[in-house]
């Protein structure tokens, strides 16, 4: 009998993504993940409780090899590729064990972990291999767990998931960065978009994007393409999601500000907990406005609008127009060179334009633009 071979990675829950793609890339035939957040607040299908587990700040992803592959040079691959990323993520203590397994218990190891799972009110993830049947008004997405990127059930992607089904009501231009299984493509197509643009730098993604694409019928209004972040796309769109790493999706938001259309989203997911100041300032800092903000666990998610209305100006950048909550005096003046490149660079305001500007002090106030080489403002009124 054909043997497989097991091997388990124990890392913080940051991790998760990034292990479970690099043992995807060397070889893997599908990966598993043991989470102790999965038993948090959660009833099974029939309504029975999880049991109690104790919380841990480490998750498990266990890969599953053929016995032709040396396992060992995974192992050692895998250190090799973890350690040039240290000073990109705290991985905490990485630990790594292996295991052989029978062919008929590789089968139940693996697909027993895998089944129907009802993410949001209309859609439903289903392992392709599953004969399952829908009810009404339920979306289904045909997903090979097996093939690469997980199942589309982790934090990230519920809430990305759940954004998409906040914001689609048909017909938009959807842009997915990072789209891995392509599982949110798959979505925005069944919630309505018309076109879809997905993106990954990966070449293994991109294919297996693909692939599951191809399990769900109806899809061909999805492109995938190799691309790396927006970097090179002129395509304007009403919704953009990415479900990457927050020190990635920094490097996105001034791009995503170029491209989304007036009054579109920006859905971002995949943001630690310790990591989501620092995103939500980059997409305010691009012109974004936040709409909704969800938290499971650590994990954030989120929806920025644009809207060429308003601009936030922070009372650092024009401290001596503010008195006191709800008095300022005129004009403002934008000291901060970044925020001036937003307002007359990349808004394109002139002289006369009128914006909302929304201070620190929690005011919002129709101003005026007087003098664009002085970065100045007339305050006109006190909207709210």
């Amino acid at each position: 009998m054909e043997t497989w071979q097991e091997l388990k990675v124990t890392v913080k829950r940051e991790g998760e993504e990034l292990v479970s793609n690099l043992l995807i890339e060397l070889g893997a035939q599908g990966v598993a993940i043991e989470d102790s957040m999965d038993y948090v607040g959660n009833v099974d299908r029939f309504g029975e409780i999880f049991p109690e587990v104790e919380q841990q700040e480490e998750i498990v992803v266990t890969a599953y090899y053929p016995d032709t592959v040396d396992v060992a040079t995974v192992e050692a691959d895998l250190q090799a590729r973890l350690a040039e990323l240290t000073d990109f993520m705290d991985l905490g203590e990485v630990k790594m064990g292996t295991t052989a397994l029978a062919e008929e218990d590789w089968a139940d190891n693996w697909k027993k972990y895998y089944e129907p799972a009802r993410i949001t009110h209309d859609l439903t993830i289903v392992p392709s291999w599953t004969d399952y049947e829908a009810t009404a008004g339920e979306k289904i997405i045909k997903l090979d767990p097996g093939m690469a990127f997980g199942t589309g059930t982790h934090p990230t992607t519920k809430m990305s998931l759940f954004a998409l089904e906040q914001v689609l009501r048909g017909g938009e231009t959807v842009l997915d960065v990072g789209t891995g299984s392509g599982v949110l493509s798959i979505a925005s197509s069944l919630l309505g978009a018309k076109e879809i643009f997905a993106y990954d730098l990966d070449d293994v993604a991109v294919r297996v994007a693909q692939e599951n694409i191809e399990l769900n019928p109806g899809m061909e209004n999805i492109h995938v393409a190799a691309g790396d972040l927006l970097k090179g796309v002129e395509i304007e769109a009403d919704v953009i999601v990415a479900n990457i790493l927050a020190d990635i999706l920094i490097h996105l938001t001034e791009d995503a500000y170029r491209l989304v259309k007036d009054e579109g989203y920006l859905i971002m997911s995949g943001i630690i907990k310790d990591k989501w100041d620092m995103v939500r300032e980059s997409a305010e800092s691009a012109g974004f406005f936040l709409e909704t903000h969800m938290i499971q666990g650590e994990w954030n998610a989120c929806v920025f609008q644009e809207d060429q209305g308003y601009f936030r100006c922070d009372w650092r950048l024009a401290c001596s127009s503010i008195l006191s909550r709800g008095s300022a005096i005129s004009p403002v003046t934008i000291e901060d060179k970044e925020t001036s490149k937003h307002m007359f660079q990349v808004m394109r305001l002139k002289e006369d334009d009128e914006v909302t500007l929304v201070f620190d002090d929690g005011i919002k106030r129709l101003a005026r633009v007087l003098d664009v080489e002085a970065r100045q403002f007339e305050l006109v009124r006190r909207i709210s």
